[in-house]
């Protein structure tokens, strides 16, 4: 077992995140290291879920959609409900994400615009003071 285990250290190092963020999912339920004196372990089983929840956060899923589509991995039908629900989840995010990078966008316009006017203004303060001189 001891070559297909890892320490809190060597999970850190592999998936560069912080010993607290591993506890925290730990005190979520969303890991399960196996407990040898204070010391923790985690399973092949424990890295493959911690790359989901890594990725699922960078997406912008919750903390609650991703247990439950952890949950789902055990439905005993080779994953098939679990992909499906992250399918879901991933296509809701998705327009979620259009719908803010096109509220950006138009903000990032309107800015613009709105520069491009200021600029016009700062220019047209100069113009009467270079003509008084």
């Amino acid at each position: 077992m001891a070559e297909n285990v890892m320490t809190i250290r060597e999970m850190c190092d592999a998936f560069h995140v912080t010993p607290r963020t591993l506890r925290f999912y730990e005190s979520k339920e969303l890991l399960h290291p196996h407990r040898v004196g204070q010391k923790r372990l985690f399973t092949k089983r424990d890295r493959a879920r911690l790359k989901l929840i890594l990725r699922g956060k960078r997406f912008g899923f919750s903390l609650e959609e991703i247990r439950q589509l952890l949950a789902l991995y055990d439905a005993g039908d080779q994953q098939q409900t679990q992909i499906s629900a992250a399918y879901d989840v991933a296509q809701r995010r998705l327009a979620e994400m259009e719908r803010q990078r096109d509220d950006l966008n138009a903000a990032i316009a309107d800015l613009r615009d709105q520069m491009s006017w200021g600029r016009k203004m700062i220019q047209s303060f100069k113009a009467p003071q270079k003509a008084a001189e």
